[in-house]
């Protein structure tokens, strides 16, 4: 009978420990980040450092184009901490009552990219840059969708300044965000591509003939949100001198 007794005791203790620690896995809460697309590398070794000092952290990420972003959270998908590669689409969220507050995290260059074969050299981009030359008719010029990408944004705001917009749109090769863009020149699809500085610095296949002019086009920033607390300690983490130095090993400028 003792026998059979220390046998129940042994099943329940260990049944009780199985369920303790079960109840450990559930409480580990996953935290889910919405970011930019150009944020994708940044972001993936920022998560990968924090999980060195955090072991059961479980961050899941959505890359994609901010305005894509903003429009899903808009419509109440489920995430923690929202960074945008533009003011407007934070803003967005703002004036829905969405958001209550940002914060300005980094900063970025507007570039000219082509693929790391091509004939074209270093490019002067100013108001007399010769497009023709370098972008003859058939070729294309990839760029984030002008509509609502925030790299085409940028880039639709400096060639308007530069007086060359309406002159180049009908070689556009419009992607949904800024890595389809780059993705577009790594293939040889498109001999030209307006991306971030950041973009093409992750990229062996690409290279940089020009930079537009910082003057003609509003200042590249990304804000950041917190949406859930409870991924307070991975958004002050994003602050942190570990993060920056992973976000400027990048190429990003720190605010």
């Amino acid at each position: 009978m003792k026998k059979i007794i220390g046998i129940i005791t042994t099943i329940v203790i260990m049944a009780m420990t199985y369920s303790a620690s079960a109840v450990e896995k559930v409480a580990v809460e996953k935290i889910t980040v919405f970011a930019a697309a150009s944020l994708t590398n940044a972001m993936q070794d920022i998560a990968t450092s924090y999980k060195r000092e955090h072991k059961d952290a479980d961050i899941v990420f959505s890359f994609a184009s901010s305005s894509i972003l903003a429009k899903q959270i808009e419509q109440g998908a489920p995430v923690d901490i929202f960074m945008s590669a533009d003011q407007k689409w934070m803003t967005y969220l703002i004036e829905h009552n969405i958001v209550k507050n940002k914060q300005d995290l980094l900063k970025n260059a507007l570039v000219l990219i082509a693929p790391k074969n091509s004939q074209v050299g270093n490019v002067l981009i100013n108001s007399n840059t010769n497009w023709q030359a370098i972008l003859p008719k058939g070729e294309r010029i990839a760029i984030g969708d002008p509509d609502h990408v925030p790299a085409g944004l940028y880039a639709k705001e400096s060639l308007t300044n530069l007086g060359v917009f309406d002159k180049l749109s009908p070689q556009f090769a419009p992607a949904s965000n800024v890595r389809d863009a780059l993705m577009l020149v790594e293939r040889n699809e498109a001999a030209l591509g307006i991306v971030y500085s950041t973009d093409a610095k992750v990229s062996d296949k690409v290279k940089i003939v020009g930079t537009f002019p910082a003057n003609t086009f509003k200042s590249i920033e990304y804000p950041i949100t917190l949406l859930n607390l409870k991924a307070n300690d991975f958004y002050q983490y994003l602050n942190s001198p570990q993060a920056k130095a992973i976000f400027e090993k990048y190429g990003f400028i720190i605010k």
